[in-house]
């Protein structure tokens, strides 16, 4: 499951995402991360499992939770299947179905934003 944590100034010092690993075992993986003295947002993937626990131990330190049903939002009206942002998908995660129409396997998404980037019709938005 892919979960976006919120880090404000007064918790951004502390080593929160090492303390979570340690204390649940889960193995996090950071998919895209936004971090500077003052706050932060961290996109992670975290075992189904794990999930509620990861998310209760972060919220706990104060982080701020917001779990991603949908990494990557498609607006299907603005969408002229042209396949631009499935050429810049490294890891495979939009392709052309049968009927040529795109979709996305949100389980596969890392939210690195080339898609995004690469829509010419700006179909494409983090979620």
């Amino acid at each position: 499951m892919k979960i976006l944590l919120r880090f404000t100034p007064e918790i951004i010092q502390e080593p929160h995402i090492a303390e979570v690993i340690l204390e649940t075992g889960a193995k996090l993986n950071i998919d895209r991360a936004s971090i500077d003295a003052v706050s932060g947002e961290v996109v992670i993937d975290v075992p189904d499992e794990k999930c509620d626990k990861v998310i209760k131990l972060f919220r706990s330190r104060g982080v701020v939770v917001s779990v991603l049903e949908h990494p990557i939002v498609l607006d299907e009206d603005e969408c002229v299947q042209c396949g631009a942002c499935i050429s810049v998908c490294h890891i495979k995660a939009l392709s052309f179905k049968e009927d040529w129409s795109i979709t996305l396997d949100e389980r596969r998404c890392n939210q690195c934003g080339a898609c995004i980037t690469a829509c010419p019709h700006r179909a494409l938005e983090f979620s």
